[in-house]
Order: C-alpha cells, then structure tokens, then sequence
C-alpha cells in the first residue's frame, strides 16, 4: 500500500565453497540465523532501531541515539573507538566514488581484530568463509555482526549504496584489511542479486 513503509529482513543463505550455485542452509528467521552463526564463533543480534535515522543522518545524532548500547558493548568487549559510516548514492561525492569504495570491500581479507557493525539504517551483505562453507548474511535496520579476527570474509554496500552503521574498534587507526588474494569472493552473490 502506498504510505507504508516495507519492513526488510535480515537473510542468510549457506553455500559449500566449492559450489556457489546450491545453497545448502536459508533462513529469514532472526533466531536461527543467530543460531547457526553462533555455531561457527558469530555474533548476531538486534538492537532496538530509531526509526527517525536514515543513511545520511550525522554521526552525532547516530552516536547519541545509541550511546547506551555502545556503552555497554565497549565495556562488555572492550571496544576502543566507535565512528558511523553512512552512505547514500544520492550524494554526488559519494557516487563518483563508490565503485572504487565497493571494490576495497568485495575482495576477501581478514583483520587482526573484530569487525563489528551495527545497522542503523539500509542494508549490507557479509560474506563469511568458513569451515568450507561460504555465509551470506544480508543484515537489514537492527542487525548488528561481530566478525572475529582472523575470518575470512567480504562485504558488498551494493552499487548504490545506502546504509548507516556504527563501527567498533579496538584498533585506533580503524578498518585495516589483510587481503587474502583468494578470488572466491568473485563467485558469490552481490547485494543486488
């Protein structure tokens, strides 16, 4: 109906490596998305979402409508930084660059600490490399994923990208990326398939 607004949900889809055409797992059920993640070291959760905050929205009001959250997974984890990365392809500063952005982010890496992203608003694919096995988790609003260090992984923002999220760090100089220089990531999904 026109007026509402679709209510998106998270996904994951589970691929043997070898195989990217057959998936093997697929859910949209937040618990046992949670669940099988937890198995394989990965975290998986919601927050509460602010319905007022879209990509675009400042980091100020982002961090602000969060702090107690982000308090509490500092604390619990022992997180050091903490900044907001929003992306809208409507920005024209923006567009000229998101395929050399994409690209940093589609090739497999790992880093040397956690990779944890909360979803304020819009959307993400996670690409784990797992145990053989190859991950895709579409986070939507509300999801947050703590990707251990060391895991193989990619992520796709999509060609028009348009999503707020926090980032946490332990590491002060922020995201660091190791490259595997694997190119399995080429034959999985992308965000707009």
């Amino acid at each position: 109906m026109r007026g509402e607004s679709v209510i998106k949900m998270s996904h994951m889809k589970v691929f043997q490596e070898s195989d990217p055409r057959s998936c093997v797992w697929e859910s949209d059920e937040q618990s046992a998305i949670a669940k099988v993640l937890a198995e394989v070291g990965i975290r998986f959760e919601q927050w509460p979402t602010h319905e007022s905050l879209q990509a675009g929205s400042s980091a100020d009001e982002v961090l602000s409508a969060y702090s107690a959250q982000i308090k509490q997974l500092c604390d619990d984890e022992g997180y050091q930084t903490v900044d907001v990365i929003s992306l809208n392809a409507t920005n024209p500063e923006i567009a000229a660059n998101v395929p050399q952005l994409r690209e940093k982010f589609l090739s497999e890496h790992t880093h040397s600490e956690d990779e944890v992203r909360f979803f304020v608003a819009g959307q993400g694919l996670f690409s784990l490399h797992l145990h053989e096995k190859v991950f895709e988790v579409l986070c939507q609003r509300g999801d947050l994923i703590s990707v251990p260090a060391g895991t193989e992984h990619w992520f796709d923002m999509g060609a028009r990208p348009n999503f707020a999220a926090i980032r946490f760090f332990n590491n002060p100089e922020g995201w660091v990326a190791n490259y595997t220089g694997k190119r399995i990531a080429e034959s999985f999904s992308r965000l707009e398939y």
